[in-house]
């Protein structure tokens, strides 16, 4: 299973794209709202029990001081993908300077601002890893991918070679 957690609920709206990810995929996973500024001992009792509870990655999205995804790294032998999200006048960069300049020995994944999809997809490669359904699926979602851009491609040409 992989969790999706996150500071706050305005950040729902971007971290909806790791969930339509695993819906799409057909994976388990589990969401929650867990702050490491307003309810640190939540995000301690998450980040302890998390492998016990079968979580195998841990998607972390937060804004501003983005401390959420660093401080469950901390806590946990479980790979942790943080996701800068833009809820500041700063557009996002501040919470991807705290979330990518983890010190060493506390390795965070760090995606773009507000790129929860990619989050999702990093965790499911991480998962593929040991799973070979996942691996098929994401093969067949990289084909798909494959088929849209040709066929953009060359509807663009028709429509410029006319």
């Amino acid at each position: 299973m992989i969790s999706i957690i996150m500071g706050s609920d305005s950040d729902l709206k971007v971290m909806q794209g790791a969930s339509d990810i695993f819906d799409e995929f057909n994976v388990n996973y589990h969401i929650d709202i867990v702050s490491a500024h307003r309810t640190p001992e939540r995000m301690f009792e998450f980040s302890k029990q998390a492998k016990s509870k079968g979580i195998k990655v841990i998607i972390a999205g937060a804004g501003g001081a983005a401390h959420l995804p660093g401080m469950v790294a901390s806590m946990t032998v479980l790979p942790v993908i943080g996701v800068p999200i833009n809820a500041t006048d700063l557009n996002g960069i501040d919470a991807l300077m705290s979330i990518v300049q983890m010190p060493a020995g506390v390795p965070v994944a760090t995606m773009a601002v507000n790129n929860a999809k990619n989050a999702a997809l990093f965790a499911l490669k991480i998962l593929a890893v040991s799973d070979v359904a996942i691996e098929e699926k994401l093969n067949e979602y990289t084909k798909k991918l494959e088929q849209t851009v040709l066929s953009k491609a060359k509807k663009l040409k028709e429509e410029k070679n006319t």
